[in-house]
């Protein structure tokens, strides 16, 4: 069983492999219908997509008006003004079928034009905040990308009381030396505070540089199964995160399938000679 843990103060007990619907940017129907069947029979019981995944909202949300909502979803706004967001957040709303999200996210918040932007009068944190009295929305949280994000999430954190982080998380990200104390910073703070500790890019091999790409995510994945297994494993290890599964619906059964065997995680010598010998690299520098 896919262990799971309290999803920060939200009182939500998610599972801690969050299903991540970018895999579903240009997904025929019937393969999103078949997908979403696969969670829910592998109790994954949070989704998580966004304004700019392509059609990933619209697909989802023709799902759900068949099925009904069925776990905890989260959605995201990339605008950075309060008039652009609350509108995009109303037109998510209409495209998920639903009266109400359970978390709005303040999407790739991880440059200074932005964030200036995000929390200057009339920004995106307003339109959130309004969001939520409405009822649109039950909680707020941030993510973004990239090495400057943690210290990103810090400075957000302190301008507002945010429910959620996201960021990338893997064992090659985190011999950047400025990033891991940056992560460990910030997943201190959130400890401290009850803040939901999201990551992605967790079964990340590479960029994909000169090899063809074959899989729908933007970065070049790790495929086997072993691979997979200790890629999981290592991020399931730290007791405080949640791991967004990749955007391929074709890895998907082998991410949940390492998440169910999970039992302890990997020694630092593993995770070193996986790295040599897939000649792994990190995708943000």
């Amino acid at each position: 069983m896919i262990p799971s843990l309290s999803f920060g103060r939200t009182g939500h007990q998610s599972v801690r492999t969050i299903f991540g619907a970018a895999a579903f940017w240009e997904t025929p129907q019937r393969d999103v219908d078949a997908t979403m069947d696969l969670i829910l029979q592998n109790g994954i019981n949070h989704v998580d997509t966004a304004s700019s995944y392509a059609q990933s909202e619209k697909l989802l949300g023709d799902w759900i008006r068949r099925h009904g909502k069925q776990f905890f979803l989260a959605t995201k706004t990339g605008e950075r003004t309060k008039r652009a967001a609350y509108d995009q957040i109303r037109r998510s709303l209409d495209l998920l079928h639903v009266p109400q999200v359970d978390l709005i996210q303040l999407h790739a918040l991880h440059e200074e034009a932005d964030w200036q932007t995000a929390f200057a009068p009339d920004g995106v944190i307003e339109a959130v905040v309004q969001a939520r009295e409405e009822g649109l929305t039950r909680f707020i949280g941030v993510t973004g990308h990239g090495v400057p994000v943690p210290s990103f999430h810090l400075r957000s954190l302190e301008k507002f009381d945010f429910d959620s982080v996201l960021l990338p998380y893997n064992q090659v990200m985190m011999q950047n030396p400025l990033y891991a104390e940056n992560f460990n910073n910030l997943a201190a703070l959130c400890k401290e505070r009850n803040v939901a500790l999201q990551t992605i890019k967790g079964v990340t091999r590479s960029p994909w540089n000169d090899v063809t790409q074959n899989r729908t995510t933007w970065y070049r994945p790790l495929e086997e199964q072993g691979d997979i297994d200790l890629a999981v494993h290592w991020i399931l290890g730290n007791e405080q995160t949640f791991l967004n599964t990749a955007g391929d619906i074709n890895l998907l059964p082998r991410i949940l399938d390492a998440a169910h065997r999970f039992e302890t995680r990997p020694s630092d010598e593993q995770m070193s000679q996986l790295s040599e010998r897939l000649k792994m690299e990190p995708l943000f520098v």
